[in-house]
């Protein structure tokens, strides 16, 4: 019997679906993972072989191959931890194999049993709402994952937790999609003693919206100058829609960043030109 754990494979911001496909046949007990896997890829047959025996369940003792379909294409991270997992659970009659289908699941096992939070959590929620499937991710990302719409987000803080939700003896709720507010704390051109001509230049600049360039060598008191117009120009912007919030969010989490709640501001890139 062949059961399949739909995951995604990360290419820049892009997402590519990835199959799971985990097989329980009779012959020497084994472990074999095979699809290209890299070494963090590999290492997941420890973290659920601990992670199962965490939760009070052993690996059937026989020959267990893992494939991550396309075969040529390169694995990478430690994501691939649950969807491995879930397909085992499913070859063993755990869960059923049909419900996993329908979910996209990413998230790194303790040995404990728990889901520890990973890179890309919202580009697998928003290719996992553009399928129409599930996202199966830690609980600390759920609000990030709920930023990608209607798409349907089971966040389980353990495998043991996501389980039960399978049995039906707890159901996780769909976590609501939180973002990270400004702290509310800017600079005040108060705090800078003299540079008048600068200050009254900034102002100008801020209150028009114009470009500023500098000619003289860097001080303490004009990176502070630099670090307000900064400030000044982001509160004139725009507020961030929905979409936005996606698509600006999208690239620190693929960076290898983990983003529990995405930014409500826009991005602002300071450039610093000098001439000497």
């Amino acid at each position: 019997m062949t059961t399949h754990a739909p995951t995604v494979a990360f290419s820049g911001i892009d997402c590519l679906d990835i199959d799971v496909q985990v097989q329980v046949a009779n012959g020497l007990p084994c472990f074999t993972l095979v699809g290209l896997p890299d070494k963090a890829v590999g290492e997941s047959r420890e973290r659920v072989r601990a992670a199962f025996n965490a939760i009070g369940l052993a690996l059937p003792p026989k020959r267990i191959t893992v494939n991550l379909a396309p075969a040529d294409l390169l694995k990478e991270g430690s994501h691939f931890d649950l969807p491995i997992a879930l397909g085992l659970l499913g070859a063993m009659g755990v869960i059923p194999a049909d419900e996993i289908i329908g979910y996209v699941a990413l998230g790194e096992l303790g040995l404990d049993g728990s889901i520890a939070p990973v890179a890309g959590v919202l580009p697998a929620a928003i290719a996992a709402n553009a399928s129409e499937r599930g996202l199966i991710c830690p609980q600390s990302q759920g609000p990030e994952a709920a930023w990608a719409g209607e798409v349907e987000v089971l966040a389980a803080p353990s495998l043991l937790g996501l389980i039960n939700h399978f049995k039906g003896s707890q159901i996780l709720a769909r976590p609501a999609p939180r973002r990270m507010e400004d702290d509310g704390a800017f600079l005040d051109l108060k705090d800078i003693k003299g540079q008048e001509s600068a200050k009254r230049a900034l102002e100008v600049a801020a209150a028009g919206a114009h470009n500023l360039l500098r000619v003289r060598t860097p001080q303490l008191g004009f990176l502070h100058l630099r670090n307000w117009n900064s400030t000044t120009n982001r509160l004139n912007l725009p507020h961030v829609t929905n979409s936005g919030t996606q698509h600006f969010s999208k690239h620190p989490s693929d960076c290898r960043r983990i983003v529990h709640q995405p930014n409500a501001q826009c991005p602002v890139r300071i450039d610093h030109h000098l001439i000497h």
